[in-house]
């Protein structure tokens, strides 16, 4: 994409920030709001209650991470889609996939947010 947007990318959502205390629900909709694409949240292999806040879902994870369940992520569209996956593994111990804004298709995980978010129009 072009370099201009790439810049912006930089600045654009630079305080979308992520709560472990959120409920999925919400965060998928504040995801959705901010860049136009899916965060699907995974418990296992399946897709997980969206009724479960972050944390929930961190302690009824099969994985053994030792996080901090109370840090914030800070997402920015100039983020790559595989980054921003592995950092909710890394932060929360859990599986998120990004997928497009209707949720059927994955998002390549070597192009970042805004790039994107910028296909999906």
């Amino acid at each position: 994409m072009g370099i201009f947007s790439s810049i912006k990318d930089h600045f654009d959502k630079a305080d979308f920030s992520i709560s472990p205390n959120k409920k999925l629900k919400t965060l998928s909709k504040d995801f959705k709001e901010a860049f136009g694409l899916s965060l699907v949240f995974y418990k296992g292999n399946i897709i997980a209650e969206e009724t479960l806040t972050l944390a929930a879902l961190n302690n009824k994870s099969s994985n053994t991470i030792l996080t901090k369940s109370n840090e914030e992520l800070k997402i920015r569209a100039s983020m790559k889609v595989g980054v921003v996956e592995q950092l909710f593994m890394t932060t929360f111990g859990v599986t998120v996939q990004i997928k497009d804004k209707a949720a059927s298709k994955l998002i390549d995980n070597k192009i970042s947010l805004g790039d994107a978010a910028r296909a999906e129009k």
